[in-house]
């Protein structure tokens, strides 16, 4: 079992590698061990034991830890060697589609959708720049997990052994850039500016039982300026796993140390629990309707996304401001 919790101070490209207590309020510097988190998970079977065990000390209060500020704080891996945007809840892909009256191929049920997007992640309190009425700046509420180096044609039985850490992520849209886009039938690329992390990585055993079979078994919320906007189960409704995710995205190369896979935005289409992003949100009122009621993101709107585990942050709040 590995137990820690893991971020990154302001620093360079690639950050400071820190290690944070349990409660998200005190860290001492992981330097006696490794500099990055690129370091460390470039050789994790070394080093991740040197550093649980400065986990454990921190935790024991047999070393002094230093304040924890959020502010001061990168991203837990401000540069990977990829992002790749599963869509794991093929639910929330039929009700977009519907909304629009397209029919969702039988195919999307049985092999994930994926893109590749901008490989660098913000801190979780940088401030997002708003963008014109018309480019629909809308939030994503995601789980991500960060790997070893995966060999090309990892099975979906192996591809769990290869997840060391998990972070929650914000996957900003432009949603008036999306469908122009995708028309050209080559991904996005100009209507997704650059995502934002949780404040710390933690190893899956920080979960303990609800990290289960490849998802967790947690909800995931969501606020805007304050109201809850979403509050879905991570682990309902997700058509693919994580473990489903890394065997698709390895299929013909391998995955580098430091490749992040993201589940696509949480939806538990149905439940009655909101919604993880505002297109979704819309359409339901559309569908309901026959029009959007939900502006998009506007000035000086405040979006937090947080997981709680017995009342308390799990992986430090997503916390941006439109500006």
């Amino acid at each position: 079992m590995t137990l820690m919790k893991l971020a990154s101070l302001k620093h360079g490209r690639d950050g400071k590698l820190i290690i944070a207590n349990k409660e998200l309020t005190q860290y001492i510097e992981a330097s006696p061990v490794c500099e990055t988190m690129q370091q460390a998970l470039d050789d994790w079977e070394t080093l991740s034991p040197k550093l649980e065990k400065l986990s454990h000390k921190l935790n024991a209060g047999e070393i002094p830890g230093k304040p924890l500020n959020a502010e001061l704080c990168d991203a837990p891996l401000p540069r990977s060697y990829g992002w790749l945007d599963g869509s794991a809840y093929v639910k929330h892909v039929e009700l977009v589609r519907k909304a629009r009256g397209a029919e969702l191929p039988e195919s999307f049920w049985t092999d994930p959708l994926m893109y590749q997007g901008h490989s660098s992640f913000n801190p979780a309190h940088t401030p997002i720049s708003a963008r014109p009425e018309a480019d629909g700046l809308d939030f994503e509420a995601e789980v991500a997990v960060i790997l070893d180096d995966v060999p090309e044609g990892t099975s979906k039985e192996d591809a769990l052994h290869h997840v060391k850490l998990i972070t929650l992520i914000n996957d900003m849209t432009l949603r008036g850039l999306t469908k122009p886009e995708l028309s050209k039938g080559f991904g996005f690329i100009n209507s997704k500016p650059p995502c934002s992390m949780s404040l710390v990585a933690i190893t899956p055993d920080e979960l303990g039982e609800h990290w289960r079979d490849g998802t967790i078994t947690l909800p995931l919320t969501t606020t805007l300026n304050g109201n809850t906007f979403g509050n879905p189960m991570v682990s309902e409704d997700m058509t693919f796993t994580f473990a489903d995710l890394i065997a698709h995205a390895s299929q013909t190369r391998p995955l580098e140390a430091g490749t992040v896979i993201g589940s696509g935005t949480i939806a538990n289409v149905g439940k009655n629990v909101g919604s993880s992003c505002i297109a979704e949100k819309r359409m339901l009122e559309v569908i309901e309707n026959g029009f959007a009621q939900t502006p998009w993101l506007q000035k000086n709107d405040l979006v937090q996304i947080n997981m709680l585990l017995n009342g308390q942050s799990i992986l430090g709040k997503i916390s941006q401001k439109i500006v």
